[in-house]
């Protein structure tokens, strides 16, 4: 039977910030900047937290549903590195303001970046299994960074600040079924390969730290030999011709133009004027909208999907290769075909307008937020976060957070 990727949708935040003039603002080497290949990343308002960038993702995709569809979703997983407590999932909240059935499995799964792609696994197999007939599964990946550094130790240097213009909020949801109209995944066609490493991790729930040479290397290395394990499994695998598209987890635009030239020169043996052309053609229209949006963590390989559907060319089914990396670390190189019909099921959810109609943030703007970032956090008890500043949601239907009592997080649609 077919699996894979009924429906796929984004959410890239009400916010923004230039991060060119981020750059700016915060003195940063100009030239070396530019080598990210970042353009915008979203920044999380007061009354935004993973729960509301989770169901705001997922909310058009229920929209587009019949009843009947609806109730087939009997498996909701939140995956995140931004969870609000340690044993109560997100999911929860979630499957409670979608509205769905209560025969429901909720829970989350967190391994960095990875995270999704495992919550996306979880599913096909679950929809593979039989188990229940006809089943979907609805998997959303959220996190929201509000790039607060942990204090103390030898790997917390100037070299992680670059790491701000480029850490982003927002979460993609997939609908998993075994009606794959957006992408049909190619079955045991999946090389995975994980070690121990500290290059990035969160030591206390609202702090990063890690070691950015370190994490560079490793992503690098999980490139190349999930890659390789993938060959193993399908026969006459080859990196240049296999593909007409990749789909990369993209921390920021650089470090993946990197991680390409680095396998077009090991496995193709190309010439440098080649695999730049073959970023441009197979590579940076995923790329686009991980450069507006920022890194999301475990949604991120995702994010590039849903841009490799909207900017590539489908005038016929086309495979696409996608590489997930989580630190600490596990990484995956799998694959799948995006058919004519994807960018039309695709078109309905106009995550381009979306990305458009955000607030741009002054810097003045920014640094404020950052300094009352602390108000919700993990574990934060009672609350009241700010309503709807800068006008932000401009007469869209969102989810925002309104208040915490006693742990409990409590939420409204506005417009």
């Amino acid at each position: 039977m077919n699996v894979g990727i009924e429906a796929m949708n984004v959410f890239g935040g009400t916010a923004y910030v230039d991060v060119m003039e981020l750059a700016e603002h915060r003195n940063l080497d100009k030239k070396r900047f530019e080598n990210l290949l970042m353009k915008e990343k979203v920044v999380a308002l007061p009354f935004e937290d993973p729960i509301t960038f989770a169901v705001n993702a997922a909310k058009p995709i229920i929209d587009s549903l019949s009843e009947e569809e609806r109730n087939q979703i009997e498996m909701v997983i939140t995956c995140t590195e931004s969870g609000i407590d340690f044993g109560k999932s997100i999911s929860t909240y979630v499957h409670d303001y979608l509205q769905l059935k209560r025969n429901c499995r909720l829970f989350e799964v967190k391994q960095a970046c990875y995270s999704l792609t495992a919550g996306f696994q979880m599913g096909v197999n679950f929809i593979l299994s039989q188990t229940s007939p006809g089943a979907k599964a609805l998997i959303i990946g959220t996190d929201i960074s509000r790039f607060l550094v942990a204090e103390g130790g030898d790997a917390l240097t100037e070299e992680w600040s670059y790491a701000e213009p480029s850490a982003g909020a927002g979460a993609v949801a997939l609908l998993v079924s075994s009606t794959p109209h957006v992408f049909l995944l190619d079955q045991g066609a999946s090389g995975y390969y994980g070690y121990e490493v500290m290059d990035t991790c969160r030591p206390i729930p609202d702090s990063e730290a890690g070691d950015a040479d370190l994490s560079l290397m490793s992503y690098l290395d999980c490139c190349e030999k999930s890659f390789q394990e993938y060959r193993k499994r399908v026969s006459g695998a080859d990196y240049k011709n296999t593909f007409q598209y990749l789909s990369f987890h993209t921390p920021f635009g650089g470090m993946v133009k990197g991680a390409h030239r680095t396998m077009m020169r090991k496995l193709a043996k190309a010439k440098p004027q080649d695999i730049e052309a073959d970023f441009q053609q197979r590579v940076l229209p995923g790329v686009q909208y991980c450069q507006r949006v920022g890194n999301i963590m475990g949604a991120t390989v995702f994010l590039s999907l849903a841009s490799t559907i909207d900017n590539g060319s489908f005038e016929t089914p086309k495979r696409v290769g996608c590489f997930s990396y989580g630190s600490g670390c596990c990484s995956e190189f799998y694959s799948g075909v995006v058919m004519p019909q994807s960018r039309t099921r695709q078109n309905q959810f106009q995550i381009s307008r979306h990305l458009d109609e955000r607030v741009r943030l002054s810097m003045a703007d920014y640094d404020r937020l950052l300094q009352d970032s602390g108000i919700v956090k993990f574990g934060t008890r009672n609350a009241a976060p700010a309503a709807d500043i800068l006008n932000a949601h401009q007469g869209k239907t969102r989810l925002v957070l309104t208040e915490i009592k006693e742990f409990h997080r409590k939420y409204e649609w506005t417009t």
